[in-house]
């Protein structure tokens, strides 16, 4: 199988295929559930988060569209609803430790960047990505601390991570 084709499958998680995109800037067009829900650019980051969240749980987010970093308000109280994704969201030191399944915000570039959190320790997560770049691997782990009641994934990157309400 040719790992440099895009759209070649790369990774899976809970059944879910991680998709070979090339360069980050790399857009190939939208991607639709078949009931017409926006999942995303293929095969970006945020498509994949949305498909994620739409084959696992069969969540629609409110707000179908919007870069990766538009998945986090930092104006929203930890712990709380985010309307435009109808999804908890937890900043990044919290008293909420992140779970297996939250979709983890990054403010990198100025489009950021999301995941799924793939495994969670007492001292560090994994999170399995889509189109993190031609050299990046789909899976990567980041530090996890806890310090004065607090959860922190130590990357200056991280924003927060979000959840369904019932998890």
């Amino acid at each position: 199988m040719d790992q440099n084709k895009i759209g070649t499958v790369v990774d899976q998680f809970n059944g879910v295929n991680v998709y070979y995109n090339g360069k980050i800037s790399n857009v190939s067009e939208r991607n639709l559930s078949q009931d017409g829900y926006n999942l995303g650019q293929k095969y970006q980051c945020v498509e994949f988060i949305k498909r994620y969240y739409y084959e696992r749980f069969n969540h629609k987010m409110p707000d179908s569209f919007g870069h990766a970093k538009d998945f986090f308000d930092a104006s929203i109280a930890d712990g709380k609803i985010n309307p435009k994704r109808n999804l908890r969201q937890f900043h990044n030191g919290s008293p909420t430790k992140p779970q297996v399944e939250d979709i983890i915000v990054l403010g990198l570039s100025r489009y950021g960047h999301v995941a799924i959190i793939s495994k969670v320790g007492n001292s560090e997560i994994e999170i399995i990505q889509q189109n993190p770049g031609p050299t990046t691997r789909s899976r990567v782990t980041y530090p996890l601390s806890y310090h004065n009641g607090l959860w922190k994934i130590n990357n200056f990157r991280v924003l927060g991570y979000l959840r369904l309400p019932s998890k």
